[in-house]
């Protein structure tokens, strides 16, 4: 018996309009193409799924900023407290500007740059210190009197530079846009992780501002506020001085 050829059949299939032509079957290329696709699809997903993980990390893990807040809170109030943690924020979406356009890789390899915001960081730090160790000494609570009469501007600066001149916050972007985007990939996913990071950060900081300037938060402040502003300081200091003697 002879080999039937089947693609004559499909052809003359073809020709009657009453008859359905069939689709060719997938080839092997074809379905390779498609598993590569979803394979990438998967891979961008966990890598932003790693890079919000690394940020949450980051920003509720104790540190100069979120101490800043919890002081402020407790000694001015939510309002004084909110506005300072969106100055926080709006130096790190500077620098999360900067890291997804691939700017930040150039200013940290002009080295007179990154030395320039390193002594500016640590001297800030080291003064913010001074001023936590000054409080500490006092005996008269007049940290919240100070900080109510702030203006909400002044506190928004302050917590814009405090950002603005941490070195440290430009290599974090810059690792954050590194792991979002997957290998072969271009700035769009990168740029695609900074709002939701900034949803983060909004909410971490927030809610740090929330917490601590509450009246339970506030009175158990100024039951033990010299001990708290003298770790206030220590942190500050200590952050102010690695800051000044790293190689960043």
């Amino acid at each position: 018996m002879g080999r039937f050829d089947f693609s004559q059949l499909a052809c003359s299939n073809a020709a009657q309009p009453s008859m359905v032509v069939c689709a060719a079957p997938p080839t092997i290329g074809s379905y390779h193409n498609a598993r590569s696709d979803m394979t990438g699809s998967g891979l961008v997903s966990t890598n932003m799924l790693f890079a919000y993980s690394a940020y949450f990390i980051g920003t509720a893990s104790p540190g100069p900023s979120n101490l800043a807040i919890m002081s402020i809170a407790t000694t001015g109030g939510r309002k004084a407290a909110f506005t300072f943690a969106l100055g926080v924020m709006t130096g790190s979406f500077f620098w999360a500007l900067l890291a997804t356009l691939g700017v930040s890789a150039a200013l940290i390899a002009w080295s007179h740059f990154l030395m320039a915001i390193k002594i500016f960081g640590g001297v800030y730090l080291l003064w913010l210190a001074f001023k936590s160790c000054r409080s500490a000494l006092t005996m008269t609570p007049s940290a919240p009197l100070r900080a109510q009469s702030k203006p909400l501007a002044h506190l928004y600066r302050r917590g814009a530079l405090l950002h603005l001149t941490n070195p440290k916050a430009i290599l974090v972007w810059i690792s954050i846009a590194a792991l979002a985007s997957p290998t072969g990939a271009g700035q769009v996913h990168a740029i695609a992780v900074v709002p939701g990071c900034l949803v983060i950060g909004i909410l971490v900081f927030g809610g740090y501002a929330a917490l601590f300037s509450t009246a339970t938060a506030r009175r158990l402040y100024s039951r033990a506020r010299r001990a708290l502003e003298g770790c206030l300081a220590i942190v500050f200091g200590i952050a102010g001085i690695k800051l000044l003697t790293s190689s960043v």
